[in-house]
């Protein structure tokens, strides 16, 4: 039978952060993980919504538009969530505003239509 005073026990490293690396560090590298999701992600993205909204805010009756879908043509009404749009001579559709991907220079419509 053995004694337990025979045993030597050393005691472990406490598990953390290795030999001369402070403490503090990986909460700076998170911070940094955070800024650059802030300036590569974020950001530009509420650039974006608000180019859009100011782009919905200012459609006009006369405005020569494009949607999201790829259509496009001349707003002949503007009510509170939608347009009238009139893509052909006698076809005009309603779309939501917040369709409407861009408006268009003036005159483009018909230089689409000389193309034919």
């Amino acid at each position: 039978m053995t004694n337990l005073t025979d045993f030597t026990v050393y005691a472990a490293g406490a598990a953390g952060a290795p030999a001369g690396e402070p403490g503090w560090m990986p909460f700076v590298m998170m911070g940094g993980i955070i800024v650059l999701f802030y300036f590569m992600l974020i950001r530009p993205q509420n650039k974006r919504r608000k180019e859009h909204m100011a782009l919905i805010g200012g459609l006009e009756k006369g405005d020569e538009v494009v949607t999201a879908g790829g259509i496009v043509g001349q707003i002949v009404k503007v009510e509170d969530d939608f347009v009238k749009v009139q893509i052909g001579d006698k076809l005009e559709m309603r779309i939501q505003k917040s369709a409407v991907g861009a408006t268009l220079p003036k005159g483009t419509i018909k230089s689409l239509d000389s193309d034919k």
